[in-house]
Protein backbone atom coordinates (compact mmCIF):
# COMPACT_ATOMS: atom_id res chain seq x y z
CA UNK A 1 0.00 0.00 0.00
CA UNK A 2 1.39 3.41 -0.99
CA UNK A 3 1.71 6.36 1.36
CA UNK A 4 -1.16 8.11 -0.47
CA UNK A 5 -3.44 5.09 -0.09
CA UNK A 6 -2.66 4.93 3.64
CA UNK A 7 -3.38 8.65 3.96
CA UNK A 8 -6.72 8.28 2.20
CA UNK A 9 -7.83 5.34 4.35
CA UNK A 10 -6.79 7.15 7.52
CA UNK A 11 -8.56 10.33 6.43
CA UNK A 12 -11.74 8.38 5.72
CA UNK A 13 -11.69 7.02 9.25
CA UNK A 14 -11.09 10.47 10.73
CA UNK A 15 -14.02 12.00 8.84
CA UNK A 16 -16.29 9.07 9.70
CA UNK A 17 -15.71 9.69 13.39
CA UNK A 18 -16.04 13.47 13.04
CA UNK A 19 -19.33 13.08 11.16
CA UNK A 20 -20.90 11.82 14.37
CA UNK A 21 -19.95 15.08 16.07
CA UNK A 22 -21.73 17.09 13.38
CA UNK A 23 -24.79 14.84 13.39
CA UNK A 24 -25.05 15.19 17.14
CA UNK A 25 -25.86 18.88 16.62
CA UNK A 26 -27.90 18.59 13.40
CA UNK A 27 -31.49 19.83 13.80
CA UNK A 28 -30.80 20.53 17.46
CA UNK A 29 -30.78 24.35 17.18
CA UNK A 30 -27.07 24.99 17.82
CA UNK A 31 -26.03 28.48 18.88
CA UNK A 32 -25.14 30.66 15.88
CA UNK A 33 -22.42 33.30 15.72
CA UNK A 34 -21.60 35.67 12.87
CA UNK A 35 -18.00 35.86 11.64
CA UNK A 36 -16.28 39.00 10.38
CA UNK A 37 -17.24 38.14 6.79
CA UNK A 38 -20.89 37.93 7.94
CA UNK A 39 -21.04 34.16 7.41
CA UNK A 40 -22.61 32.05 10.18
CA UNK A 41 -20.72 29.60 12.38
CA UNK A 42 -22.02 27.20 15.01
CA UNK A 43 -20.57 25.16 17.84
CA UNK A 44 -20.95 22.19 15.48
CA UNK A 45 -18.49 23.74 13.01
CA UNK A 46 -15.91 24.29 15.74
CA UNK A 47 -16.30 20.94 17.49
CA UNK A 48 -16.25 19.04 14.19
CA UNK A 49 -13.08 20.77 13.03
CA UNK A 50 -11.50 20.09 16.42
CA UNK A 51 -12.32 16.39 16.04
CA UNK A 52 -10.75 16.30 12.58
CA UNK A 53 -7.66 18.17 13.74
CA UNK A 54 -7.19 15.84 16.69
CA UNK A 55 -7.46 12.82 14.41
CA UNK A 56 -4.93 14.27 11.98
CA UNK A 57 -2.55 15.18 14.81
CA UNK A 58 -2.60 11.59 16.08
CA UNK A 59 -2.08 10.07 12.64
CA UNK A 60 0.26 12.66 11.14
CA UNK A 61 2.00 14.55 13.96
CA UNK A 62 3.77 17.77 13.03
CA UNK A 63 2.03 18.05 9.63
CA UNK A 64 0.44 21.40 8.73
CA UNK A 65 -3.34 21.82 8.86
CA UNK A 66 -5.38 24.66 7.34
CA UNK A 67 -9.03 24.81 8.41
CA UNK A 68 -11.95 27.18 8.07
CA UNK A 69 -12.52 27.75 11.76
CA UNK A 70 -9.02 27.75 13.26
CA UNK A 71 -6.75 28.79 10.39
CA UNK A 72 -3.32 27.24 9.88
CA UNK A 73 -1.25 25.32 12.36
CA UNK A 74 2.18 23.96 11.53
CA UNK A 75 4.41 24.86 8.62
CA UNK A 76 5.48 23.35 5.34
CA UNK A 77 4.38 23.20 1.74
CA UNK A 78 2.38 20.01 2.29
CA UNK A 79 -0.78 20.41 4.35
CA UNK A 80 -4.21 19.08 5.20
CA UNK A 81 -7.19 21.26 4.22
CA UNK A 82 -10.34 21.10 6.38
CA UNK A 83 -13.88 22.41 6.04
CA UNK A 84 -15.78 20.80 8.91
CA UNK A 85 -19.27 21.78 7.74
CA UNK A 86 -19.44 22.97 4.16
CA UNK A 87 -22.89 24.51 4.02
CA UNK A 88 -23.47 25.94 7.48
CA UNK A 89 -26.63 27.68 6.23
CA UNK A 90 -28.00 24.31 5.13
CA UNK A 91 -26.99 22.83 8.49
CA UNK A 92 -28.70 25.61 10.43
CA UNK A 93 -31.95 25.26 8.48
CA UNK A 94 -32.10 21.46 8.76
CA UNK A 95 -31.28 20.80 5.09
CA UNK A 96 -29.27 17.56 4.85
CA UNK A 97 -27.05 18.84 2.01
CA UNK A 98 -24.18 20.07 4.18
CA UNK A 99 -20.86 18.32 3.67
CA UNK A 100 -17.52 17.71 5.34
CA UNK A 101 -14.37 18.30 3.31
CA UNK A 102 -10.85 17.04 3.89
CA UNK A 103 -7.98 17.21 1.42
CA UNK A 104 -4.23 16.77 1.28
CA UNK A 105 -2.19 19.32 -0.67
CA UNK A 106 1.44 19.13 -1.81
CA UNK A 107 3.56 21.22 -4.15
CA UNK A 108 2.05 19.16 -6.99
CA UNK A 109 -1.46 20.27 -6.05
CA UNK A 110 -4.34 18.41 -4.33
CA UNK A 111 -3.41 14.75 -3.91
CA UNK A 112 -6.52 13.38 -2.24
CA UNK A 113 -9.94 14.62 -1.27
CA UNK A 114 -12.97 13.50 0.70
CA UNK A 115 -16.51 14.84 0.43
CA UNK A 116 -18.53 13.31 3.23
CA UNK A 117 -22.29 13.98 3.44
CA UNK A 118 -23.10 12.97 7.03
CA UNK A 119 -26.89 13.32 6.89
CA UNK A 120 -27.07 11.43 3.56
CA UNK A 121 -24.68 8.66 4.65
CA UNK A 122 -22.58 9.18 1.52
CA UNK A 123 -18.84 9.63 1.24
CA UNK A 124 -17.02 10.52 -1.96
CA UNK A 125 -13.27 10.00 -2.08
CA UNK A 126 -10.54 10.35 -4.66
CA UNK A 127 -6.77 10.37 -4.94
CA UNK A 128 -4.25 10.95 -7.70
CA UNK A 129 -3.73 7.69 -9.58
CA UNK A 130 -6.45 5.76 -7.73
CA UNK A 131 -9.75 6.98 -9.17
CA UNK A 132 -12.81 8.03 -7.19
CA UNK A 133 -15.46 6.21 -5.18
CA UNK A 134 -18.84 6.75 -3.54
CA UNK A 135 -19.29 4.60 -0.44
CA UNK A 136 -16.45 2.45 -1.72
CA UNK A 137 -17.86 1.82 -5.20
CA UNK A 138 -16.01 3.26 -8.23
CA UNK A 139 -17.56 6.34 -9.83
CA UNK A 140 -16.74 8.43 -12.89
CA UNK A 141 -17.97 11.57 -14.61
CA UNK A 142 -20.43 11.62 -17.49
CA UNK A 143 -19.49 11.76 -21.17
CA UNK A 144 -21.36 15.05 -21.82
CA UNK A 145 -19.44 17.23 -24.28
CA UNK A 146 -21.98 19.91 -25.17
CA UNK A 147 -23.21 22.66 -22.87
CA UNK A 148 -26.57 22.67 -24.67
CA UNK A 149 -27.12 19.09 -23.46
CA UNK A 150 -25.61 19.53 -20.00
CA UNK A 151 -27.14 19.18 -16.55
CA UNK A 152 -25.77 22.39 -15.05
CA UNK A 153 -25.67 23.61 -11.46
CA UNK A 154 -25.27 27.34 -10.79
CA UNK A 155 -23.86 27.60 -7.28
CA UNK A 156 -24.11 30.83 -5.27
CA UNK A 157 -26.44 32.23 -7.90
CA UNK A 158 -27.45 35.19 -5.74
CA UNK A 159 -23.83 36.30 -5.46
CA UNK A 160 -23.19 35.85 -9.18
CA UNK A 161 -26.36 37.81 -10.01
CA UNK A 162 -25.29 40.67 -7.73
CA UNK A 163 -21.60 40.83 -8.68
CA UNK A 164 -21.54 39.50 -12.26
CA UNK A 165 -25.07 40.04 -13.59
CA UNK A 166 -24.19 39.61 -17.27
CA UNK A 167 -22.58 36.24 -16.52
CA UNK A 168 -25.63 35.20 -14.51
CA UNK A 169 -27.92 36.19 -17.38
CA UNK A 170 -25.99 33.87 -19.69
CA UNK A 171 -25.87 31.03 -17.16
CA UNK A 172 -29.63 30.91 -16.67
CA UNK A 173 -29.99 30.36 -20.42
CA UNK A 174 -27.32 27.64 -20.60
CA UNK A 175 -27.60 23.90 -20.44
CA UNK A 176 -30.44 21.51 -21.05
CA UNK A 177 -31.31 21.32 -17.35
CA UNK A 178 -30.38 23.94 -14.75
CA UNK A 179 -30.50 23.92 -10.98
CA UNK A 180 -29.50 26.54 -8.44
CA UNK A 181 -27.37 25.21 -5.65
CA UNK A 182 -24.58 25.82 -3.19
CA UNK A 183 -21.70 24.12 -1.45
CA UNK A 184 -19.99 20.84 -2.26
CA UNK A 185 -22.75 18.39 -3.16
CA UNK A 186 -23.30 19.44 -6.80
CA UNK A 187 -19.56 18.90 -7.42
CA UNK A 188 -19.80 15.43 -5.86
CA UNK A 189 -22.65 14.67 -8.25
CA UNK A 190 -20.40 15.63 -11.17
CA UNK A 191 -17.88 13.07 -9.92
CA UNK A 192 -20.70 10.54 -9.75
CA UNK A 193 -21.87 11.26 -13.31
CA UNK A 194 -25.31 12.58 -12.35
CA UNK A 195 -24.50 16.26 -13.01
CA UNK A 196 -22.34 17.47 -15.91
CA UNK A 197 -21.09 20.88 -14.77
CA UNK A 198 -21.04 23.35 -11.88
CA UNK A 199 -20.24 27.07 -11.97
CA UNK A 200 -19.27 28.30 -8.51
CA UNK A 201 -18.37 31.64 -6.94
CA UNK A 202 -16.83 33.21 -3.84
CA UNK A 203 -15.13 30.08 -2.50
CA UNK A 204 -12.18 29.64 -0.16
CA UNK A 205 -9.33 27.09 -0.50
CA UNK A 206 -10.99 24.74 1.99
CA UNK A 207 -14.13 24.84 -0.19
CA UNK A 208 -12.54 23.92 -3.51
CA UNK A 209 -9.24 22.07 -2.98
CA UNK A 210 -10.61 18.86 -1.40
CA UNK A 211 -13.48 18.86 -3.90
CA UNK A 212 -11.18 19.28 -6.90
CA UNK A 213 -9.23 16.16 -5.92
CA UNK A 214 -12.42 14.08 -5.98
CA UNK A 215 -13.70 15.55 -9.25
CA UNK A 216 -10.40 15.04 -11.06
CA UNK A 217 -9.90 11.53 -9.67
CA UNK A 218 -13.31 10.72 -11.23
CA UNK A 219 -12.07 11.96 -14.60
CA UNK A 220 -13.47 15.49 -14.51
CA UNK A 221 -11.94 18.95 -14.58
CA UNK A 222 -12.08 21.71 -11.96
CA UNK A 223 -10.34 25.04 -12.55
CA UNK A 224 -10.76 28.76 -12.02
CA UNK A 225 -12.89 30.75 -14.46
CA UNK A 226 -9.90 31.32 -16.75
CA UNK A 227 -9.12 27.61 -16.91
CA UNK A 228 -6.12 27.84 -14.60
CA UNK A 229 -5.24 25.28 -11.93
CA UNK A 230 -6.63 25.78 -8.45
CA UNK A 231 -4.34 26.60 -5.55
CA UNK A 232 -4.27 28.43 -2.25
CA UNK A 233 -4.22 31.77 -4.06
CA UNK A 234 -7.10 31.22 -6.50
CA UNK A 235 -9.81 33.88 -6.58
CA UNK A 236 -12.67 31.60 -5.53
CA UNK A 237 -14.49 31.39 -8.87
CA UNK A 238 -14.49 27.80 -10.13
CA UNK A 239 -15.69 25.72 -13.06
CA UNK A 240 -16.32 21.99 -12.74
CA UNK A 241 -16.98 19.95 -15.87
CA UNK A 242 -17.18 16.33 -16.90
CA UNK A 243 -15.19 16.69 -20.14
CA UNK A 244 -12.63 19.04 -21.73
CA UNK A 245 -15.12 20.07 -24.42
CA UNK A 246 -17.75 21.05 -21.87
CA UNK A 247 -15.13 22.83 -19.78
CA UNK A 248 -14.02 24.88 -22.79
CA UNK A 249 -17.61 26.01 -23.42
CA UNK A 250 -17.98 27.08 -19.80
CA UNK A 251 -14.78 29.14 -19.96
CA UNK A 252 -16.10 30.89 -23.05
CA UNK A 253 -19.49 31.51 -21.46
CA UNK A 254 -18.27 33.08 -18.22
CA UNK A 255 -15.65 35.22 -19.95
CA UNK A 256 -17.65 36.36 -22.98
Amino acid sequence: MTDLEKRLLTALGITEAAAQVALGHFRNSPDIETKLDQSPVTVADKETETAIREGLARAFPREAIFGEEFGQTGAGGDMWIVDPIDGTRSFITGLPLFGMLLGYLTGQGPQLGIIRMPALDEVYAGAVGFGATCNGAPISVSACRELAKARLFINEGDKIAAQAPTVFARLVQAGELRRMGADCYPHALVARGLVDAVVDFDLQPYDYLPVSAVVEAAGGIMTDWQGGPLGMGSDGRTLTAATPELHAELIELVNA
